[in-house]
């Protein structure tokens, strides 16, 4: 349900802040969509889609580079679905559904489904992987043969290389592409009709750009992936590759705010969504991120809250006990990626939307 009419009076602090950050050249954009209590209470977008005042405005409808919030609107959520209709073991481990991963160390056959989707197998953050292969098999082999940076288990760091190889894992249990999946499982079902991996080349006016690439595809990045890795794998992977709206975003929180339902059941949401004890002093949930201090969800947000951040300058946090989700995107990543302003923007502007609510618990 849409409840818009007071947005600006009731938001002019929160928006403020983003129209600072606009002007500051955090992010030339932004689009956002705030839910309450099964009332959509504020949609709108800001800015324009680069510095050049010639440049498209961004509206409700511009359509944004995810980046990392793939992870959880598009392959946390396959595993959600797969884990429960019985396909998906979270303690298996991952050698039995992709061989190639055991390698020559002993220790990789200890890595399990849950350690991928809570950041603690051990694998690496981040690897540029782009830079030794060209095609999405040559890739997809050397994520699987990336050495372990720690024993499974003993910490937790967050890794694009473990979602890399968990969307294959999902692929292979499904036996079916991960954006086909998607489609047909979560976004069809819950109506998200501008979410899509590789956005169709009509949709390119509609899409700010994220990067001037002078280093590796030598064009500007506009309304394909940003992040190289996922280039190479054809725009869908396990870590990157989703575009969507904000509306789209606000129409997915509802769906984990109301314990998943069409395509969820509650238990399966709280399992998922609910912090891991291990390793000791992780934020993590599977798939998911939790608030922990200082959080980029601001100050508000209660210890039951789970969200995600993208490295384009998404982000989505959902708190069950406010029964509140806020969506971001921008794209502070235009033109290289070099500001990281939006890490003071981000919280200021949850808290200001927070207490423009009356901070509701």
């Amino acid at each position: 349900m849409r409840n818009l009419e007071a947005q600006e009076e009731r938001f002019s602090n929160a928006f403020g802040i983003l129209e600072n950050g606009i002007a500051a050249r955090v992010f030339p954009g932004c689009s956002l969509a705030v839910t309450w209590r099964g009332e959509l209470l504020a949609h709108k977008g800001l800015g324009r889609f680069t510095y050049d005042f010639a440049s498209p405005e961004v509206n409700a409808a511009s359509l944004f580079d995810l980046a990392s919030l793939t992870k959880v609107v598009a392959t946390t959520a396959v595993a959600m679905v797969l884990y429960e209709r019985g396909l998906l073991d979270l303690e298996a481990p991952v050698t039995g559904i992709i061989p190639e991963f055991a390698g020559n160390d002993a220790l990789r056959r200890d890595v399990t489904l849950r350690m991928l989707l809570a950041h603690c197998s051990g694998l690496p953050a981040y690897e540029k992987l782009f830079q030794r292969v060209a095609t999405r098999e040559d890739l997809l082999h050397a994520a699987f043969r990336t050495p372990l940076a720690a024993d499974p288990g003993t910490r937790a760091e967050y890794s694009d290389v473990g979602f890399m190889i968990l969307g294959v894992v999902l692929e292979r249990l499904a036996d079916e592409r991960l954006d086909a999946f998607c489609q047909r499982e979560i976004f069809g079902p819950l109506g998200m009709t501008q979410t899509t991996f590789n956005p169709a080349t009509a949709l390119k006016p509609s899409i700010p750009p994220t990067a001037d690439d002078r280093t590796f595809r030598h064009r500007i990045i506009q309304g394909e992936v940003q992040d190289e890795n996922a280039s190479v794998l054809e725009g869908v992977a396990g870590h990157a590759g989703l575009f969507s709206i904000a509306e789209d975003l606000a129409v997915f929180s509802h769906a984990m705010l109301n314990g998943g339902h069409p395509i969820l059941r509650p238990s399966t949401v709280e399992r998922f969504t609910r912090r891991e004890s291990e390793p000791e002093g992780t934020s993590r949930a599977l798939g998911w991120d939790t608030p922990s201090q200082p959080s980029q969800s601001g100050k508000h947000f209660s210890s039951r809250a789970f969200g995600h951040l993208g490295y384009t300058g998404t982000s989505l946090w959902i708190d069950p006990e406010r029964q509140l989700s806020i969506a971001l995107l921008t794209n502070r990543a235009w033109p290289d990626c070099h500001n990281q302003a939006i890490k003071q923007i981000r919280p200021a502007f949850h808290d200001a939307i927070v207490e423009a609510l009356g901070n509701p618990l």
